[in-house]
């Protein structure tokens, strides 16, 4: 999917993205913590979630890490952004735990935008590596953006995916997601020293809730079917699945890379 596409397709869910995500009360504390878990997040790192959109996963890692400073959540979606709320007058820390940059990585990698941060200790990317027009350039800048002993995470679906969509789906996903292994080489060419893992957690959707996902393209990939493909896709998946629950593995690659030097 073109950068262009991605904004309107994001624009448009924007309000009602974080109701996507959410599969279950415990999915987006599972994810998070495995990402705090990976990454070895403590409260004086300075912390980048980058393609971050509505702070979703963010907020979930300021309640897990108690950040000394504010978690800095990046997207190019401005409507994305905006779904991030105020601080409010509680005096709670976690109402100022993250701050919003509006920039693409791109933009962060090439240092147009300026950071309230000269260095990151800890940068992530989940799901959104695939929206990035040339990975090895991206990541080498965001490598470049690390404090030494710095750590950037890509959390991303393998190359091929057991979810209960309709054939169609799947097989654009294949064509389209890059491989993790090509991930991690870039970020080995950037300089970093490199792990490539997998984590897998699964999911137990109601049935008409996940076909309203699949209506509402809760999967940028799904935004390039039309309105009638989808409803034949859906069609599809009832007669696939007829089961009022679906159950499936969400399994995600981990790549790591860590910037050497320096201490910890």
């Amino acid at each position: 999917m073109d950068q262009r596409a991605g904004a309107e397709h994001y624009a448009e869910i924007a309000a009602a993205y974080d109701g996507h995500w959410v599969y279950g009360a415990e999915y987006v504390p599972w994810m998070s913590a495995r990402i705090a878990e990976a990454l070895d997040l403590s409260a004086t790192d300075r912390i980048a979630d980058i393609g971050g959109g509505t702070g979703l996963f963010a907020r979930e890692v300021a309640r897990i890490v108690r950040p000394e400073r504010p978690i800095l959540c990046v997207d190019p979606s401005e409507a994305m952004l905006r779904q991030i709320p105020a601080p409010d007058r509680s005096g709670s820390p976690l109402s100022e735990s993250l701050t919003p940059v509006l920039a693409s990585a791109e933009d962060i990698a090439d240092a147009r935008t300026v950071l309230p941060y000269p260095e990151l200790d800890a940068v992530w990317l989940k799901e959104s590596v695939h929206h990035v027009t040339d990975p090895g350039a991206t990541l080498r800048g965001l490598a470049q953006r690390l404090a030494p002993q710095g750590r950037l995470l890509v959390v991303m679906l393998p190359a091929t995916i057991q979810y209960p969509l309709f054939r169609a789906a799947l097989d654009r996903f294949e064509e389209l997601q890059p491989d993790p292994a090509d991930i991690e080489a870039h970020l080995e060419r950037a300089g970093l020293r490199t792990r490539l893992f997998h984590v897998e957690h699964e999911l137990r959707i109601d049935r008409a809730k996940y076909l309203a996902m699949v209506r509402g393209r809760y999967m940028s990939l799904l935004s390039t079917f039309d309105d009638r493909e989808i409803e034949e896709g859906i069609e599809e998946i009832r007669a696939t699945h007829p089961e009022p629950v679906l159950v499936f593995p969400d399994r995600f690659a981990f790549v790591l890379g860590v910037r050497e030097g320096g201490t910890r």
